[in-house]
C-alpha cells in the first residue's frame, strides 16, 4: 500500500483500545500516523502488534500531553501532520469519583494543549474521543444527539462534556474544525486477536471483567446492582464492537478531509442503537464460549447510570457510517482476545 506523508494523523493514545483498533483503520486507507502516548493506561508492545497487523512500524512518541514543550517538538519533528484524532485521556468512572482532580487535569490540560500546539502548526482538524457520559441519566431514550446534558454523574464524565464545551468555544474563534464522537460501550477486539482492550488491574468496564473470570484471572464477576428499574435489575448499555468504532473516527475523518463538514464543530452518537443489560451479556457470552461464568450481585457503583442506548439515524444519515457487527462478534472477538493473551507473557510495558 501506497502511505502519503502529505496525510499524516496524529493519534494521541494510539497505543490504548480504541486508538490501537483506529491506527490500523487509518493505515488500510492509506494515512500514515504517528502515534503518541505516555502509556499511562496502555502497553508498549502494542506498537509491535500494530506494526504486525499493518505490516510496518509507525512513529512513536512517548510523551505526555499534558507536556506542552514535548507536544511541540512532536509537532516540530513531524511536518506533514493534517489532522489528529484525540483518544489520551483517563476513562475509568470510579476512579474519577476518586481521584477528580487527576482527571480534570489530565483530560482537560492535554486537550487544551493540543488544541492550542494544533492552532500554532496549522492543523484544523480534529477528531474528539467523547462518550455517551454526557446524556447523564437521559430523561428519554434512545438518545439524541439533541438530548439534554444532563449533569454528570461523574468527573470523567465531566471530562467529556467540558471537553466538547471547550473545542466548542476555541472552534467559533481559531479555524479549526472538529468532530466529537459520543460512542457508547466499545467491546471485543480486532479479528487477529492481535490488539484488544487490556486493562492495567481490576477491570472497570464489563467485557474484559467477564473475560478475565471465564479464563481464571478473577474469581468472579461482580455485578454492580440488581435493583435498578430494567427487565432483570441490571444496568442497561449499548454495546458496540471496537472496529465498528474505529470505523466511525475514519468516517468523521473523511468528513473533516473532504471538507463536507458544515458547522465548526459537530457531535456524532456512535453506537448500535439496542442496550443490552448486564445479565444479557453474561448470557450472551456463555453461549459464544460455552462457559459458565461464576458471578455475585453486589451494590451499584457510584456513578453508573441506569440505562442508555443511542439514536444513530444522524451519524448512520450524515457520515454514512452504521455499526455493522453483531453481539455475538463482540463476544466472540473480546474470548479469542483473552485467552491468546493468557497463552502469552508480556514482562514489560
Amino acid at each position: 500500500m501506497t502511505v502519503n506523508n502529505k496525510n499524516t494523523i496524529l493519534v494521541t493514545g494510539g497505543t490504548g483500545y480504541i486508538g490501537s483498533h483506529t491506527v490500523v483503520a487509518l493505515h488500510e486507507r492509506g494515512y500514515r500516523v504517528v502515534i503518541a502516548d505516555n502509556l499511562s493506561n496502555s502497553h508498549r508492545f502494542m506498537l509491535d502488534r500494530i506494526a504486525e497487523i499493518t505490516g510496518q512500524a509507525h512513529p512513536f512518541y512517548a510523551i505526555d500531553l499534558c507536556d506542552k514543550k514535548a507536544l511541540k517538538a512532536l509537532f516540530e519533528q513531524e511536518q506533514d501532520i493534517v489532522a489528529s484524532i484525540h483518544f489520551a485521556a483517563f476513562k475509568a468512572v470510579g476512579e474519577s469519583v476518586e481521584k477528580p482532580l487527576t482527571y480534570y487535569r489530565n483530560n482537560l490540560v492535554s486537550l487544551m494543549n493540543l488544541l492550542e500546539v494544533q492552532q500554532q502548526f496549522g492543523v484544523a482538524k480534529l477528531v474528539f474521543s467523547s462518550s455517551c457520559t454526557v446524556y447523564g441519566e437521559p430523561d428519554t431514550l434512545p438518545v439524541t444527539e439533541d438530548s439534554p446534558i444532563k449533569p454528570a454523574s461523574s468527573p470523567y464524565g465531566n471530562t467529556k462534556q467540558m471537553g466538547e464545551e471547550i473545542i466548542a468555544d476555541f472552534t467559533n474563534v481559531s479555524g479549526i474544525k472538529a468532530i466529537a464522537l459520543r460512542y457508547f460501550n466499545p467491546v471485543g477486539a480486532h479479528h487477529s486477536a492481535l490488539i484488544g482492550e487490556y486493562p492495567n488491574s481490576v477491570p472497570n468496564n464489563l467485557v474484559p471483567f467477564i473475560t478475565q473470570t471465564a479464563i481464571g484471572k478473577q474469581q468472579e464477576l461482580k455485578i454492580f446492582g440488581s435493583d435498578y428499574q430494567t427487565p432483570d435489575g441490571t444496568c442497561i448499555r449499548d454495546y458496540i464492537h471496537v472496529v465498528d468504532v474505529a470505523a466511525a473516527h475514519i468516517a468523521a475523518l473523511d468528513r473533516l478531509m473532504n471538507h463536507t463538514d458544515v458547522q465548526a464543530f459537530e457531535v456524532y452518537n456512535i453506537g448500535t442503537g439496542t442496550g443490552y443489560s448486564v445479565l444479557e451479556m453474561v448470557k450472551a457470552f456463555e453461549k459464544v464460549s460455552g462457559k459458565t461464568l461464576p458471578y455475585r450481585l453486589t451494590n451499584r457503583r457510584q456513578g453508573d447510570i441506569e440505562k442508555v442506548y443511542a439514536d444513530t439515524s444522524h451519524s448512520n444519515k450524515v457520515l454514512h457510517w452504521k455499526a455493522q457487527k453483531s453481539l455475538e462478534e463482540m463476544m466472540h472477538s473480546a474470548w479469542l482476545w483473552e485467552q491468546k493473551l493468557n497463552s502469552q507473557t508480556h514482562t514489560s510495558k
